[in-house]
């Protein structure tokens, strides 16, 4: 079919519902003349459309004059909400891992059998103290041959210093040879020594992870060991925050395990590059733990407060956007006025806007879509005020 016919059916459709929703409703033709339909062709369809107009023509003109209305039309019924000052970028909040201080993996230094386990899981233990012990047999048996041959190497050292008929060169071979065995002897104290297994740092031991009996290398895993004094939290915040976090600001943490329970720290460290990636940058706060509640590993909420800037806040229903961008409606001595605004950060309760607003100015957040520019409006909830007539 071709686009003038169709266009012809739709008009003809149009004015056949048109007709039937005239010829029906009551109230069709006079929303019709108010809307701009000539009158006399509104009149074709509902001929008692005139009389109902003459009648109410009289009422209108006293209701327009008493609303105080310009040019006799009545005020538009709006809803306003105050401008308040909110602020952006006052508040990171952030996830975190948690970690001990110093964590540490003991692993031996040897190769060898468990003999015996000194450590629990969950007992603290002191940088040195003794975890553990492997096989010592051999090893107690090479110190017992290095200090043998070091006494022979010491006599056969001391008895060429004092003999005068033994030739330099020989008592100089004395003198290396008990250097040597001292060096051997030194050697096999500390492959004795290895066989013990130490703890490096002060901490809280885990689930040792070894029996007794048990063949290790230096590859073992045999317990770990945390220092949970204080505990290191890694979170991730936007870039916008990059220039406003500093060393040393204060830090509010929450773990699961403690609900509404709030741990105080600082910031410990800075990363110092931004991902490109995801926009962030690595923090690292200290939190202390003198009555070891929390673990290594733990999730936190972490939550850091800063300044921020402040900015108008209004109604989200009160921005509106036409082909010039995003404006507001304000209400100024009971008349519109549009007013432009850039919006900075939308909210479920507010939009954070820059514009020449005011706290406290009147925004229309309803009865939008019948306000005019310069025409007169009435807000809800205040009384109507009475005009007086222009012309007396």
């Amino acid at each position: 079919m071709r686009i003038w016919k169709q266009l012809l059916l739709s008009f003809v459709v149009l004015f056949i519902g048109l007709c039937l929703w005239v010829s029906l409703s009551p109230d069709a033709a006079r929303t019709l003349v108010s809307m701009g339909a000539p009158q006399a062709a509104v009149s074709l369809i509902q001929p008692q459309l005139d009389e109902g107009t003459k009648t109410e023509g009289a009422g209108a003109v006293a209701s327009s004059q008493r609303s105080g209305g310009q040019g006799g039309q009545r005020a538009t019924l709006v809803s306003v909400r105050p401008v308040e000052n909110g602020t952006v970028n006052d508040r990171l909040s952030a996830i975190g891992s948690g970690e001990a201080i110093q964590s540490v993996v003991v692993m031996p230094q040897a190769t060898g059998t468990v003999n015996e386990i000194l450590v629990k899981s969950g007992q603290k233990v002191k940088k040195g103290d003794v975890l553990a012990r492997l096989d010592d047999d051999e090893q107690l048996i090479e110190r017992d041959k290095a200090q043998v041959a070091l006494r022979s190497a010491v006599e056969k050292s001391s008895s060429y210093k004092n003999l005068q008929s033994v030739a330099r060169l020989d008592v100089l071979d004395a003198q290396i040879a008990e250097e040597s065995a001292k060096l051997a002897v030194s050697t096999a104290e500390l492959n004795l020594k290895r066989r013990n297994i130490v703890a490096p740092i002060d901490g809280i031991a885990g689930i040792v992870a070894v029996n007794v009996g048990d063949n290790v290398t230096t590859q073992t895993s045999v317990v770990t060991l945390d220092d949970r004094s204080e505990i290191l939290v890694d979170f991730y915040a936007p870039e916008r925050f990059a220039t406003l976090v500093e060393p040393g600001a204060e830090v509010e943490a929450t773990s699961m395990s403690r609900p509404g329970q709030v741990f105080k720290g600082k910031v410990d460290s800075i990363d110092n590059r931004v991902d490109a990636a995801s926009r962030t940058f690595r923090i690292r706060a200290r939190i202390d733990n003198p009555t070891d509640l929390l673990r290594a590993g733990m999730s936190f909420q972490v939550s850091m407060r800063f300044a921020g800037d402040s900015y108008p806040a209004v109604d989200p229903l009160a921005v509106q956007w036409d082909a010039e961008g995003a404006y507001v409606w304000r209400i100024r001595e009971n008349k519109p006025e549009k007013v432009r605004v850039s919006v900075i950060q939308r909210n479920p309760d507010a939009v954070l806007v820059q514009a020449e607003l005011q706290t406290g100015d009147k925004i229309v957040t309803e009865g939008l879509q019948r306000v005019r520019e310069g025409q007169a409006v009435r807000i809800q909830g205040e009384p109507e005020r009475v005009a007086e007539a222009e012309t007396r």
